[in-house]
């Protein structure tokens, strides 16, 4: 009876032949001998996944929810634990805490691009108390009423005593 050998054809694909010496022992089969072939759509890490579960949330906290309605809707969705959903909720607070840091500096300049906006958007649409109260904003950005000329303006306050004790 001739013995069977397992081999790796070209494709990695392992293959049974038969050889006519005998052989009674069990084919080795190694890593060497099969070639490793990455999967069509590429290898599922979970970091990744949970990583992606989390961005979703991140996407979703600007819809005007409270944080439980937020995690609670993020648990029946992603139909993860509610102990899941808050620890996605706890990155997702770290990265709003980084994204606050790296902005920090630019806040300034973004907060006059929006008033901007929305005073030309207010006088083209005849909202005169709105437009007013956005110049009034932007005058306070740029110390327009200092504090100088707020102690000014500053009610003056006068006390007198007058001593009843020589008129009786």
């Amino acid at each position: 009876m001739a013995a069977l050998k397992i081999e790796a054809n070209s494709l990695g694909i392992l293959t049974v032949t038969e050889q006519p010496e005998a052989n009674t022992e069990a084919p080795e089969v190694t890593a060497e001998t099969v070639e490793n072939k990455q999967r069509p759509y590429g290898v599922r890490n979970p970091n990744a996944l949970i990583e992606q579960r989390q961005q979703r949330l991140y996407r979703r906290q600007l819809d005007g929810l409270s944080a439980r309605q937020l995690v609670l809707d993020h648990a029946d969705r992603e139909g993860v634990s509610v102990a899941t959903a808050w620890r996605d909720w706890e990155a997702v607070n770290r990265w709003n805490a980084e994204d606050w840091n790296r902005d920090r500096e630019n806040m300034l300049a973004r907060l006059q691009t929006m008033r901007t906006k929305l005073f030309n958007a207010a006088i083209r649409k005849g909202q005169l108390q709105t437009a007013a109260q956005v110049l009034d904003s932007l005058g306070k950005v740029v110390n327009e009423s200092g504090v100088e000329a707020q102690a000014a303006a500053a009610p003056q306050l006068a006390i007198t005593i007058e001593d009843r004790r020589a008129e009786s």
